[in-house]
């Protein structure tokens, strides 16, 4: 056997075994967290009765680097932050009108990849 055929053979066999060691693409228009092992975590910034805190801004604080990311809310009071690493603690909470909502903890020990976290603000 010649090296050029024994140089094609192992390409072949590195290239076929990285082929079908590809995951399969998912398809569909489902809103569930990517799986690229990041997570999601979303929520609403409501009143004490219940009622959406239009404008209000949530602080979402990476406790490893100290980072800090911002959302200002929607009408319906919803926020939203993809792509948090699975093995970082978050710290989020909310203001509105110079009120603050309590502060939450997304913990690295929480294994859900979409987390749901309200925050409420006394606007008495």
């Amino acid at each position: 056997m010649s090296i050029k055929t024994i140089i094609a053979a192992l390409l072949l066999v590195v290239f076929s075994t990285w082929v079908w060691a590809e995951p399969a693409p998912q398809f569909g228009g489902s809103r569930a967290p990517k799986g690229d092992g990041t997570r999601l975590l979303i929520g609403r910034v409501l009143d004490h009765g219940d009622n959406p805190l239009q404008d209000a801004v949530v602080y979402l604080t990476n406790t490893r680097t100290r980072t800090v990311k911002t959302y200002i809310v929607s009408s319906d009071g919803s926020y939203r932050f993809p792509s948090l690493q699975p093995n970082i603690d978050y710290e989020v909470y909310a203001q509105h009108k110079g009120k603050k909502s309590d502060t939450k903890t997304v913990s690295q020990f929480d294994t859900r990849q979409q987390v749901s976290i309200n925050l409420k603000i006394d606007t008495r």
